[in-house]
């Protein structure tokens, strides 16, 4: 009784002094008929005689007007707070009442643990991942990459759990779960729990991080092969993510909730997304702003640890690519997903109900045919039209005329202020909907985790469709309209979107495509209405292309249940597949509760409110990167999605055949799914656990060139200034902070957990123990995971080995004033092949 009781406080408003420590404070109880002997101690005089006399009836009179002052204070405390926190006092009222009737109000309790790491890999010198360019090659960074692991457990058994990671990466992959898997294994014994049934390894989708770090060969054609460095730094950041969440883990309680995103994500796709029924699609016309043909739903999982009530992360589920960063762009970053996440972290740091090492995870969704430029596809050549709706052409019938644009185009930045607005755009209304479920919690209830994951092979899947006709999948091939990219990254040549075949384009492209592979008739009728380009599934030399064995996976924690996606569901498809699953979710959780003939909570053993309907949310690209999932309706339209669905028309419906075939391994009394090993728990046999996909990161070639050299130029030294920075600057909008320094190769150290750049403010001296004043400080306010501090590379000369660093800063609005100065942190590689760290420091500013 006393600890739910004590359970209500994180209700309440705090004070302190000290970020992320405030302490809490209960309303005092209403005193009322206050005499000497009932007031509270702090109350009483001291001095009162509680004899006969009349000293006794002043002290009285004074005890009196006590009492009745404090009643005012509490009268005015009541409506100060109402005024600036509405409902605060009935919540924590209620919180009190629920709590002496033994349910806490923040539902069931679970193992919560987050945690965060460094994954940035090579910033210069290696293509980047996602437009599939290889004249796209990193120069610099913009903002630190980062692995956010989310862990969510049983308390009553706790070995059921799940791992949910977030990787500021274009997907995820087959070789870098490998990696995860196999180095939480070598963790100890404690980290045996983990395995490939509870790890989701998903990405953000962002189009400008470094590439060279997938399992299959396709993908690694464009950055020269696989690239073991910013593979390692991957999964060892991956790994020290997972590892600082499993640490953390401690009871918590967890509360979900949707909200509405504007202006973040339009359908890049619509012709092809009208292609779906009408009636289906009128579901999802809410208005003219919501016209259905993308979700502007984000939904938002808020983790709050039982101890003291502070929130230690968030995660969320919301579609929109990671294109916002255009296809010129050379500085490493997360996109918009990763500067949502930073806002929100940022943020966190000045919210006395966070805890210190806040985690904010912002995950995709159904993001297929989803664009953050959503001021539309444009032609940039001159006309002012607008792109084809068809086939995303121009007035030369060709596509690379045709970009996207996004909210601040006419910025000559590479997308970097649009990237901006649209990460902002997502993180306001995640912030407003959390902060909403701190004093309105929606409970994650019934303590159930549930976890189950499966390797499917795709490449000739027959099963029977709902109206019981049989179909079948086909090995992976790709059409022609994959070629031509999209409004987000136009592709080359003479491909278009839609009208892309043999009779279209070069016959260069016809012979191209045999020489690879000539695809059998059976496979181009299983394909069709698809063109094929490439078989890519059924080339296997000198290694696989792209993946037929697939990863399919679900977790489910109360009533919240997360699709774990392995490509890019279109909007309808993500909406057709989370309908299947929260339908079969829904008979699930009625099955349990008359199982249980009425509904009781897990932790109390007292009755509790009646299980909530499911909540679907799909999370990916994740674990591997099988490209599109369309509608079969889309995929006959064969724009660029449809020709990227890899395993037929009937894609969709085989993910969803077998996501429904294991989702009773999500029931509250279900057994463990069958290890991946091919042995169940009972030490039988059973090949259901399904086929391994090959691990190609031991084999897979490489054309990445090592680096040999770094010299300084003549009678000049490493980290030297050479371009210094300017005595004052004003803040304001595009007042740029420069200084170029003598650099170094940055692929000499990734310098992960640390920086490369970094800005350092004057501080003031400091009283000390005694009386004495400390000198003043250089402090770091600034590093290379802020977005306004670019650290960018150029090489001078590749005969000698010499470059330079430009650090670059624009000073953000509230930024105070005050003297500054920038510091560069390089490495150095000899001959001899020793790497020696550096520093190099401009002159002081003042920032007016």
């Amino acid at each position: 009784m006393k600890e739910q009781a004590e359970l209500a406080l994180p209700l309440l408003p705090t004070t302190g002094t000290e970020k992320g420590d405030a302490t809490r404070q209960p309303k005092p109880k209403k005193i009322e008929n206050c005499t000497v002997q009932t007031c509270p101690t702090q109350y009483r005089d001291k001095k009162v005689n509680t004899s006969a006399g009349s000293g006794s009836r002043t002290q009285q009179r004074r005890l009196v007007y006590y009492c009745a002052a404090i009643l005012v204070h509490l009268v005015l405390i009541y409506l100060v707070c109402e005024a600036f926190a509405p409902g605060w006092t009935t919540s924590w009222l209620d919180a009190a009442d629920e709590a002496e009737d033994g349910a806490s109000p923040f539902g069931d309790r679970y193992l919560v643990g987050v945690g965060k790491a460094d994954i940035t890999g090579p910033v210069v010198e290696v293509n980047l991942m996602g437009y599939a360019d290889p004249k796209q090659v990193g120069t610099g960074l913009r903002q630190r990459l980062y692995s956010r692991a989310f862990i969510i457990g049983s308390v009553d058994k706790p070995e059921d759990r799940f791992v949910y990671l977030v990787l500021d990466t274009q997907s995820g992959d087959t070789a870098v779960r490998y990696g995860i898997i196999n180095g939480l294994g070598e963790l100890g014994p404690s980290y045996a729990v983990y395995s490939h049934h509870n790890v989701a390894v998903t990405g953000t989708h962002s189009h400008a991080g470094p590439a060279g770090w997938l399992n299959y060969l396709l993908p690694q054609i464009t950055s020269k092969g696989f690239d073991r460095q910013g593979y390692r730094a991957i999964v060892d950041g991956a790994l020290l993510s997972i590892r600082r969440a499993h640490e953390s883990l401690q009871p918590g309680y967890l509360s979900v909730g949707t909200t509405k995103v504007r202006g973040a994500n339009i359908n890049r796709s619509l012709f092809a997304y009208l292609a779906n029924p009408e009636e289906e699609r009128a579901r999802y016309n809410a208005s003219a702003e919501d016209d259905g043909s993308v979700e502007k739903n984000l939904t938002l999982l808020k983790f709050q640890r039982a101890s003291d009530g502070k929130n230690i992360g968030v995660l969320t589920w919301f579609p929109t690519h990671g294109t916002s960063l255009l296809g010129n762009n050379t500085l490493i970053a997360g996109d918009n997903k990763g500067v949502a996440a930073y806002l929100f972290e940022k943020s966190a740091r000045r919210d006395p109900t966070a805890a210190k090492g806040f985690v904010a995870g912002f995950s995709q969704a159904n993001v297929g045919d989803t664009s953050p430029n959503v001021l539309g596809a444009w032609c940039e050549d001159g006309s002012g039209q607008m792109c084809s709706l068809e086939n995303s052409t121009c007035s030369d019938g060709k596509s690379q005329a045709c970009h996207g644009r996004g909210p601040f185009f006419r910025i000559r930045d590479n997308g970097a202020s649009s990237c901006f607005e649209i990460g902002r755009r997502q993180f306001e209304p995640a912030r407003a909907l959390y902060e909403q479920l701190q004093w309105d919690p929606a409970p994650v209830r019934g303590g159930v985790v549930k976890s189950f994951h499966t390797f499917h092979n795709m490449s000739g899947f027959s099963f029977l469709l709902p109206n019981g006709s049989e179909v079948r999948t086909c090995p992976a091939a790709l059409g022609y309209s994959f070629a031509a990219g999209t409004s987000d990254g136009p592709g080359a040549f003479d491909f278009k979107q839609h009208d892309g075949n043999e009779d279209t384009t070069s016959p260069v492209w016809k012979v191209v495509s045999r020489l690879l592979k000539d695809a059998t008739p059976a496979q181009r009728a299983c394909h069709s209405p698809k063109p094929i380009l490439l078989d890519v599934g059924e080339i296997h030399k000198p290694y696989e292309w792209t993946p037929n064995i697939v990863d399919v996976q679900a977790f489910r924690v109360g009533q919240l249940v997360i699709v774990v996606s392995p490509g890019e569901a279109t909007t309808m498809a993500g909406r057709r597949w989370k309908n299947a699953v929260r339908d079969a979710s829904a008979d699930l959780f009625a099955e349990e509760r008359s199982h249980r003939g009425h509904p009781r909570s897990s932790n109390t053993g007292n009755s509790a409110p009646s299980s909530p309907s499911p909540v679907v949310v799909i999370g990916g690209p994740a674990n591997s990167y099988t490209h599109y999932i369309t509608t079969e309706e889309e995929y006959a339209i064969q724009r660029y999605e449809g020709a990227s669905t890899l395993y037929g028309p009937h894609t969709l419906a085989a993910y969803v055949n077998v996501t429904l075939s294991w989702l009773h391994y999500l029931g509250a009394g279900a057994p463990a799914p069958p290890p991946h090993d091919g042995g169940d728990s009972d030490g039988d046999d059973d090949s259901s656990a399904g086929p391994f996909p090959p691990d190609n990161s031991n084999r897979s070639l490489s054309f990445i060139s090592p680096v040999v050299l770094d010299r300084p130029p003549p009678f000049k030294s490493f980290g030297q200034v050479t371009t210094d920075v300017k005595p004052v600057y004003r803040r304001g909008p595009a007042r740029m902070v420069r200084a170029v320094f003598v650099g170094a190769n940055p692929r000499n150290n990734l310098r992960l957990e640390g920086t490369f750049a970094a800005v350092e403010k004057l501080g003031l001296p400091r009283e000390e123990h005694g009386g004495q004043q400390s000198a003043a400080i250089w402090e770091r306010v600034r590093d290379d995971g802020d977005w306004a501090l670019t650290f960018n590379w150029r090489r001078t000369s590749e005969i000698l080995g010499t470059s330079e660093v430009e650090i670059v800063w624009e000073p953000e609005e509230g930024t105070e004033p005050g003297l500054y100065r920038i510091r560069y942190y390089g490495d150095a590689k000899s001959l001899g092949g020793s790497i020696e760290a550096f520093e190099g420091v401009s002159s002081s500013f003042t920032l007016l």
